[in-house]
């Protein structure tokens, strides 16, 4: 099976390219120039009160007809959406008010494309998840960007100190959820330290035990291995093991969180999905390969239309799951898709595999992010999908500011 995996990751962009016309088309990342972010002024906020309760599914959100709908921003407007609340791990939040050069608003903004639904009937209705068992996979990349938020989320490394995920698994539109004041990342180990020998035990586990309290869930797979882990911790006096495709994960504190204001309620009216995106701070940098960001392209520029993203699902709890499907449905900000997934993996990163430009190498980069499965409203009636929010040329701009802390490295993507 884990061959299997490894040759469809390897083999989807070629698929995509051998099917009929496409093969002419061109799969390339096209680098194209980003419009600027620039911090106005920042001041200071009151303490958030943390006390609005994790909903990984939202209801009664501006679907596909509606984004038709949507009258084009301002750029007025885009510096009211675009300034952004940053809290800080001792509680404190500021609110930082930006202006945006360079975005020329597009008339055509809030149009929506939809896929033909014989294609759509052909390529949905299987389960494409794939659980990574395997520790050559698990802790390589691209698994290894994947990461788990202690409020019960995913989300996807993208600089050495920074982790982009899902707003809503960190807000409600209204307030800070309640395990977002002590928020932790966990990061997926590959080997304990000391072969097994428990140095900074205590350390170490008064870090497990915070972040058991913010997610009970997030360290199950520390509590319960394999008979043959309990036989090997026996024998090495190790008190913490993983079974076999259940990974161990090293938490980290968050020092800092950024989300739009365009996520929050009363600024945009409701809650707006286009804007459900956040980037962490870590506290301490880590050592591993992160991914990189892209601009969102059209469905015709992708292989296949294909899309991939890991994550740690409910169901399938302690484990990492990959998925890949085709996208069934655009607009400007968001996709939407038949992607199997449950609650668990909202923030994952999408990814997609491209040409780099005059070279004949693939390269991953994130495109979305996977905000969960939607009720949308469609000719005034609710219907499911599975949705992302497509990172533009502005979110771009914004996720890259927050990023380098200034927009000299922002200048293309």
């Amino acid at each position: 099976m884990e061959h299997m995996l490894l040759l469809l990751i390897i083999f989807i962009p070629i698929l995509g390219l051998s099917n009929g016309t496409e093969t002419e088309q061109d799969f390339t990342w096209h680098l194209k120039k980003i419009p600027q972010i620039v911090r106005e002024r920042t001041f200071s906020l009151d303490s958030p009160k943390f006390e609005a309760k994790t909903k990984l599914e939202l209801n009664s959100v501006c679907g596909i007809e509606c984004q038709r709908k949507l009258p084009v921003p301002s750029l007025s407007d885009l510096k009211s959406l675009l300034s952004y609340e940053t809290v800080f791990e001792n509680g404190t939040r500021t609110l930082t008010e930006v202006s945006v050069l360079g975005a020329v608003p597009d008339p055509a903004a809030n149009t929506t494309t939809r896929r033909p639904l014989r294609r759509k009937r052909q390529i949905y209705g299987t389960d494409s998840r794939f659980n990574i068992y395997d520790k050559r996979f698990m802790t390589n990349f691209p698994f290894n960007t994947a990461v788990k938020i202690s409020t019960g989320c995913s989300g996807i490394l993208v600089s050495p100190k920074h982790v982009l995920t899902a707003a809503h698994c960190l807000h409600n539109g209204k307030d800070y959820v309640k395990g977002s004041k002590r928020l932790r990342v966990g990061l997926m180990k590959t080997k304990s330290r000391g072969n097994g020998r428990k140095r900074k035990g205590a350390k170490r586990s008064r870090r497990e035990i915070s972040a058991a309290k913010e997610d009970p869930k997030a360290t199950t797979e520390l509590r319960r291995p394999s008979k043959g882990d309990e036989r090997k911790q026996r024998g090495s006096g190790r008190k913490q093991g993983t079974s076999d495709g259940m990974p161990s994960f090293q938490w980290t504190r968050v020092k800092s969180t950024h989300i739009p204001k365009g996520w929050f309620k009363g600024v945009s009216g409701d809650i707006a999905l286009d804007y459900d995106y956040a980037v962490l701070e870590l506290k301490r940098p880590h050592k591993r390969k992160y991914m990189e960001l892209g601009i969102s392209p059209t469905i015709k520029m992708m292989p296949g239309s294909m899309i991939h993203f890991s994550g740690f699902d409910n169901d399938r709890s302690g484990q990492l799951v990959y998925r890949f499907c085709s996208i069934s449905d655009e607009s400007n900000d968001l996709f939407y898709q038949y992607c199997d997934a449950e609650p668990g993996s909202t923030g994952s990163g999408i990814y997609l595999r491209l040409k780099e430009p005059n070279k004949k190498k693939w390269k991953r980069k994130i495109i979305a992010v996977y905000s969960g499965h939607q009720w949308v409203d469609i000719n005034g009636e609710q219907q499911d999908y599975n949705v992302a929010v497509r990172i533009t040329p502005l979110k771009y701009a914004q996720i890259c500011f927050w990023i380098h802390g200034n927009d000299e490295n922002c200048t293309q993507g």
